[in-house]
């Protein structure tokens, strides 16, 4: 070997042992999981000022326009849904927490209690996706195809 080709073969194994380290602290970078609020994010100190006998106007003031609400008899009800997803970098998403802030209003528009209930409250259930049947059947393409071409 010559003088040149030996000096130059430390230089190239420390840039390929650099290289390697890039390498690997990417993946050791950003996470492949993402944690994000979905909805409203509830505020605790904005909970604190909401207190029975307070109008509907001023909890509108503190927290804004509610995602839903509810009028039953003279009774109405404001909800605010707080949503933690965590998404993957495949795709895949899961909810890790869900609130929802019920707020509830009297006849005379103040209110009368508040409540706050997370996912152990809830009930979980399967939604179905069954199609109901229309007039005739459902033909594919092909049927489609074969039987206007029937004499």
């Amino acid at each position: 070997m010559t003088k040149l080709t030996r000096s130059l073969r430390p230089a190239a194994l420390v840039a390929a042992m650099m290289a390697g380290a890039v390498t690997l602290s990417a993946c050791a970078g950003p996470s492949l999981t993402q944690i994000r609020t979905q909805g409203y994010d509830i505020p605790d100190d904005a909970l604190d000022q909401i207190r029975p006998g307070v109008s509907k106007d001023f909890v509108e003031i503190v927290l804004g326009t509610p995602q839903t609400t509810n009028t039953l008899n003279s009774e109405t009800a404001f909800y605010y849904v707080e949503t933690v997803v965590e998404s993957t970098a495949f795709g895949l998403t899961s909810i890790k927490e869900r609130t929802v802030l019920a707020i509830y209003f009297d006849n005379k528009d103040r209110v009368t209690d508040k409540a706050i209930y997370s996912l152990q409250d809830g009930k979980v259930f399967n939604v179905v996706g069954r199609r109901t049947p229309g007039f005739g059947t459902d033909k594919s393409f092909v049927e489609s195809l074969l039987g206007s071409l029937a004499l």
